[in-house]
This record gives C-alpha cells, structure tokens and sequence, in this order.
C-alpha cells in the first residue's frame, strides 16, 4: 500500500486564520457543486468544514472520482488555478460543507507573504502527484475487493470516530457514491459489503457503517 501523510496536507489553526483573512466564508449544501470542468480555474478553497470529492464524468454519463477526499483543513482547486487554466473536473460537497473561498490573485498575496504557507502548498501539490500516481496503481494492480477495502480504510482515517462498536465513519456515502470512487458498479459495492459484513470486518446499523478489524480488510488489499 502507498503510504500517504494526509496529514502533511491539512494548514493548522494559525494557518487557516491567515488564509480567512484573504478569502470570503460560503457554504454548500450536501450534494451542491462548488465548480464545474469548462469553468475559469480563478479560485482557490479551504475546507473548513465537510468532505468534496473530485470528479469528472464520462461520455456516457457516469461520475468518476479522480484523487481521494478533499478533508476539512486542506486546499483545493490549486494547480489549474495557480496556472490559470480551465477546470478539467468537477468539485461536489459530498456532505454539508463550509469553504474559504479566495481570488486568484489575493491567493498570491497571501503566498508572497507568507512563505510558510507558500511552502505547504508546493507540499501539498508533491502529496497530490503522489497521490495520483498511486490511483493508478490501484486501479491497474489490485481487483475491485482491494480497491473497496483501501477507500474504507483511508475513510475511517480521515472520518473515522472511536466508538464501542467499532471505528464509525462520520460519513455517509450512497453505495453509488462509492462505486465511483472505486471504478466498478453500485451492485458490486452493495455485494462486497455484505461479504465484509460477513467476515465481520465491517458492520452496518442503519445507514451507520463501522469499520471492526482493519487487519481483514488489509488481506483484501496485500
């Protein structure tokens, strides 16, 4: 598995205070698009609040999700913004959301006097093209059971409470909204989770899923 610091990508306190300073608050409704592919890359977004998946849509009109989760405390919409291209993808709030929205061009305000900040974002692209490149590998390498497995493991990670049951996911994806992120169909996810369910890797209390033993869902993986 390709270990990624997903932390290294999230600006602590002090960090996002700079960054609100330059930026306007908006807020998203789950479901809501934050910007589309076609659209002027002129704006840069810090979550302060919420998940946003990356995704693009394919001829016959499937969504495809391209990198992992945009998490409360990261940056998104930087590399086509800071060359000011076109966005090739979209961004949707995946639950309700709050965001820092900055202009292009108090973003480089902000970079030229803050060189802290201008430093975790060349950070954050290198982690991103890491990233990328190991969507590939998992996408070349390992059959859909591991590509399952890996996207529950990193969501309790990044959106994971400690409970008595197990690690609960603090958040609540459509069996669709998991086949996109993974590459396959709705009916596959539905199918693979009851397998999880039945190796009591996972469990699922009403639209609640916990992750059980971490360790089952990795031979899935490895």
């Amino acid at each position: 598995m390709e270990n990624i610091n997903y932390d290294a990508l999230a600006f602590d306190e002090h960090e996002k205070k700079l960054i609100r300073e330059y930026g306007t608050l908006n807020h998203y409704q789950k479901g809501q698009i934050i910007f589309s592919a076609g659209d002027t890359a002129d704006r840069i977004y810090l979550i302060e609040k919420g998940f946003v998946k990356i995704y693009r849509i394919t001829p016959d009109g499937r969504k495809v999700t391209v990198g992992s989760m945009r998490s409360p405390g990261q940056l998104m919409g930087l590399a086509e913004t800071l060359y000011h291209g076109e966005r090739t993808c979209f961004a949707g709030a995946i639950s309700d959301s709050t965001l820092v929205v900055l202009r292009k061009s108090r973003f480089e305000e902000l970079l030229e006097k803050q060189p802290s900040i201008a430093i975790k974002v060349a950070t954050t692209l290198g982690i991103r093209m890491r990233e990328a490149e190991a969507i590939i590998q998992e996408m070349v390498c390992w059959q859909v059971p591991g590509r399952l497995a890996m996207l529950l493991l990193k969501m309790s990670e990044r959106a994971g409470i400690e409970t008595e049951a197990g690690t609960k996911i603090a958040l609540r994806l459509t069996h669709e909204e998991i086949a996109c992120m993974i590459g396959t169909t709705r009916q596959t996810v539905t199918s693979l989770l009851n397998t999880f369910k039945q190796e009591n890797s996972i469990s699922i209390e009403g639209r609640e899923m916990y992750i059980l033993d971490a360790d089952k869902l990795i031979k899935w993986i490895v």
